[in-house]
């Protein structure tokens, strides 16, 4: 398996990770969770300009902002955790 020169190796072996530093996941996170919003809010457009819609299309739609709001959730925990190991690497190498 191929290195990346620190120990980590991607998960084919073939290259480095884009995840292969604390910063990189967070950069990841940070634009996941702007996608997330982007998602969400074109939604609530969505729901607000088709008052006419059938009750199941709307259902649909409210579960889409349902699990949106929940993978909001688990993208804000993601962040705080790699806030969290970038401050005790920081502390760690001291």
């Amino acid at each position: 398996m191929a290195g990346t020169g620190t120990g980590i190796v991607d998960a084919t072996g073939t290259g480095p990770s884009p995840f292969e530093t604390i910063e990189s996941a967070e950069e990841f996170m940070h634009l996941l969770h702007g996608e997330i919003e982007k998602a969400h809010a074109e939604i609530e457009v969505l729901l607000a300009a088709d008052e006419r819609a059938d009750s199941r299309q709307e259902e649909a739609l409210r579960l889409v902002v349902h699990k949106l709001v929940q993978l909001k959730s688990h993208s804000d925990a993601s962040q705080r955790i790699l806030r969290d190991l970038r401050t005790l690497r920081n502390l760690l190498l001291r």
